[in-house]
């Protein structure tokens, strides 16, 4: 075996949807607590005087970070929606079997949705 097979190996879930649904869950969890610490560094700038938070919050109000903010929406919606999801799974394990493609669709959807609205509204 090749280490990008081992490598691959590492990072896959047993494949197909579960795999997409696992892994998009982890990529925002992590986009979700990074924009969070990001969020009470500039919320902490506050201490330094009103100058301070004004320039950080032009940051955010840039055309560069834009996109950044339209991935935060769909990663909060999906990491909140696929984790409801988790929860009936855990609870119900029959979910599993039967409606599993079918949930993690309309949590897609939903999330491209909402993302799609924030988009307009924002831009």
């Amino acid at each position: 075996m090749s280490v990008l097979e081992a490598v691959w190996r590492g990072v896959t879930y047993r494949g197909g949807i579960g795999h997409w649904a696992w892994l998009l869950h982890r990529v925002s969890g992590i986009g979700v607590a990074v924009f969070l610490t990001l969020h009470i560094l500039d919320i902490f700038s506050t201490a330094f005087g009103p100058e301070v938070f004004n320039r950080l919050l032009f940051i955010y109000h840039s055309i560069f970070f834009r996109p950044f903010l339209v991935m935060l929406v769909f990663g909060v919606t999906y990491h909140a929606l696929n984790g409801l999801r988790l929860i009936l799974v855990d609870f119900w394990p029959g979910l599993m079997t039967r409606y599993h493609k079918g949930m993690w669709y309309v949590i897609l959807v939903i999330s491209l949705i909402a993302t799609v609205i924030n988009a307009i509204a924002m831009f």
